[in-house]
């Protein structure tokens, strides 16, 4: 039976695969800004750990447009504050049961952010659909799940469409300037980022499943907690030192905050890319939550494929990187395991 998508269903896969790519091609632009440095000396904008900051501003910024939302139709007095959907849904639950989901998309952006950094925007994004196979392996163990023949099925795509992506990067590498070491890191640090973020797709399920937390609610509270906690992290961070790539700035230290603003203010282009950042990732976490309610998990992972296609072919348009054929066979593969695993 085919399934007919409301004009409401139909904008938000629009706006997902619109802000999410958006959002992951204004990460790899901001990187690819050479600005002028704290020490006076022209320099790439390596700061994985303040666009991660910026991301979480951007999710914070959805619990303010709750509130508002919330007090407009609340005022009303029809009862439209329980039928919108921006705003109906349970608010009687506990904000903390939303701390350890946050604190797993802190790592995992930030890990992510140094991997895209170090790689191409089209493998970093088709890299990220190993999320499948570490969210199906988890929930074996932790939310007691069998997986049949058709999702075992679908891991297995998924790795062998992997492992095309990564032998298509390393091919790729002949003509560019990107080391193959700085590649292969940023690839394996990419994946190891999905570990994490299983982990918090699966505390999501067993703890959230039951509880219908209005979507920007929960995008705001989870989007406080990890701008508070990538705050504090950066403290220690700017006075670790450590090599490049992974510190790539004039102090040498794992992150360098006053840089940052300083390239930022003197830089046009970054401040657009950072702006761009912060109010995409809001718009895509929130269509992506919807897509989840409205249809399922699964439509929200093959609309994530969909917009992988778009950043490959927009990194190929403007030679962020070569053309391979092994990218279009890994991409379809692991869209074939997307498709079939049904996690």
């Amino acid at each position: 039976m085919t399934m007919t998508w409301s004009n409401y269903q139909r904008t938000l896969a629009l706006l997902q695969i619109v802000t999410g790519s958006f959002n992951t091609l204004s990460v790899k632009y901001a990187d690819q800004q050479v600005v002028l440095g704290e020490d006076g000396q022209l320099r790439y904008f390596n700061h994985p750990f303040m666009q991660s900051s910026f991301m979480f501003f951007g999710e914070a910024l959805c619990f303010v447009a709750f509130k508002i939302f919330y007090y407009y139709y609340n005022r009303r007095g029809d009862g439209s504050v329980d039928n919108n959907v921006l705003t109906k849904g349970s608010r009687i639950f506990n904000p903390f049961i939303l701390l350890i989901p946050a604190l797993c998309d802190m790592f995992a952006t930030s890990i992510m952010y140094i991997g895209l950094n170090m790689t191409y925007a089209s493998s970093f994004q088709m890299l990220r659909g190993s999320v499948i196979v570490f969210t199906g392996l988890l929930s074996i163990g932790f939310l007691n799940r069998k997986l049949g023949v058709r999702e075992w099925t679908g891991i297995g795509f998924v790795i062998i469409g992997l492992a095309f992506v990564g032998v298509s990067d390393i091919l790729t590498m002949e003509n560019s300037d990107i080391s193959i070491n700085s590649v292969i890191t940023g690839d394996l640090l990419i994946i190891f980022a999905q570990v994490i973020t299983a982990v918090q797709m699966v505390v999501e399920e067993k703890y959230m499943g039951q509880q219908d937390i209005p979507a920007l609610q929960a995008i705001g509270w989870e989007g406080i907690f990890g701008f508070i906690g990538i705050s504090i992290i950066m403290i220690p961070f700017n006075y670790i030192t450590a090599p490049p790539p992974f510190a790539d700035n004039s102090r040498g230290t794992l992150e360098a905050t006053e840089e940052a603003f300083i390239q930022i203010g003197s830089n046009n282009k970054l401040l657009i890319a950072v702006i761009g950042i912060a109010f995409s990732i809001a718009f895509f976490n929130f269509a992506g939550i919807s897509v989840t309610k409205e249809m399922s998990a699964t439509t929200r992972m093959i609309l994530d494929s969909v917009r992988t296609i778009v950043i490959w072919i927009f990194s190929l348009t403007f030679r962020w990187q070569a053309f391979h054929y092994m990218q279009i066979a890994g991409e379809c593969i692991i869209f074939a395991g997307t498709e079939s695993d049904k996690l």
